[in-house]
């Protein structure tokens, strides 16, 4: 018997079982149906007698699939476009594209990043089973929201993911970025220290919370702009790296991010040309997970960025 097990990620987190053994087991809505009417779905090991059921962040679903199942995951893609700012035989440093999902989860199951670098790189199938990862993240050690663009790099042997997992997770990573805010920041740099936990009103998003996990944001104004209304541009460096937290932290100290459709408190810049959040990965650095030198890249500020700039330096 063939069983999946998937603790509920973040993207999952409120959706009803049916929705999400579909997406997390690849099958259909009504071979869902019969999976729970045979009681072989499980929620934190009780059998799911609702297909209605909502899932909650950290619980374990368990899927028996059966003997002949064979789990596969997402075919490679050569339609997605994003552009490589450099690769050698153990990492990919990847120039995403505002618009591209990182890895196929619940909305998005095809045309990610995930399926494009499966296309130019098939080997990163096998690093699933390596490392232990979850299938549709081959190699992935960070991710950008979709909105956002720049760069992130992307493991191609077992020994550089651990290495890079472990970089992460000892802040030895810098990853800086450039955004636009609403609002004239005070003072020319800040850090902003505030735990970052789902939020309890809207599942979907996140939120400044005491019970969420430590987050630090460092931030140093660039740029004022006054019409049509006040602005700043700002360099931000994460010190952590929680779900969405520079959006989250920005919009906590009352300046969120120009374009944000989530965070922005209603709040927008009167006449602005750009369709996304400003905001863009333009700084990456880490040690190589083989030689140990100290690796370095900048991306260039996208042009629908450029733009909505100039039109305020007008």
């Amino acid at each position: 018997m063939t069983v999946l097990s998937v603790v509920v990620p973040s993207s999952l987190d409120g959706m009803r079982v049916d929705k999400a053994v579909a997406l997390v087991a690849d099958v259909s809505r009504s071979a869902v149906d019969v999976l729970v009417a045979e009681g072989r779905v499980r929620i934190d090991g009780t059998v799911v007698t609702s297909r209605r059921a909502v899932l909650r962040l950290g619980q374990e679903i368990e899927v028996d699939q059966g003997e002949d199942h064979v789990p596969a995951g997402p075919d490679g893609d050569p339609s997605v476009v994003f552009a490589v700012a450099y690769e050698d035989d153990d990492v990919i440093v990847v120039d995403k594209p505002a618009g591209l999902v990182v890895h196929p989860g619940a909305g998005h199951r095809t045309g990610t990043l995930v399926q494009g670098l499966l296309s130019r790189y098939p080997e990163l199938s096998a690093m699933v089973a390596e490392v232990g990862s979850e299938l549709d993240r081959p190699g992935i050690v960070h991710r950008l929201d979709r909105g956002t663009s720049g760069l992130m790099v992307v493991a191609r042997t077992p020994a550089a993911y651990h290495s890079l997992v472990a970089q992460l997770g000892e802040r030895e990573v810098s990853r800086s970025y450039r955004a636009l805010v609403l609002g004239a920041v005070e003072g020319e740099s800040g850090l902003v220290d505030a735990p970052i936990g789902r939020s309890v009103t809207s599942p979907t998003r996140m939120a400044v919370t005491r019970k969420g996990k430590e987050a630090r944001t460092r931030y140093r104004v660039e740029q004022r702009f006054e019409d049509p209304v006040p602005s700043t541009l700002l360099t931000v460096s994460l010190e952590t790296g929680r779900t969405h937290q520079i959006r989250v932290h920005l919009s906590a100290i009352g300046h969120p991010v120009v374009g944000d459709p989530v965070y922005s408190r209603g709040r927008s810049l009167p006449g602005a040309s750009i369709t996304r959040p400003f905001l863009h990965a333009y700084g990456l650095a880490f040690d190589h997970p083989v030689s140990g030198e100290r690796m370095s890249f900048t991306s260039p500020m996208p042009d629908d960025l450029l733009v909505q700039l100039a039109e305020l330096s007008g």
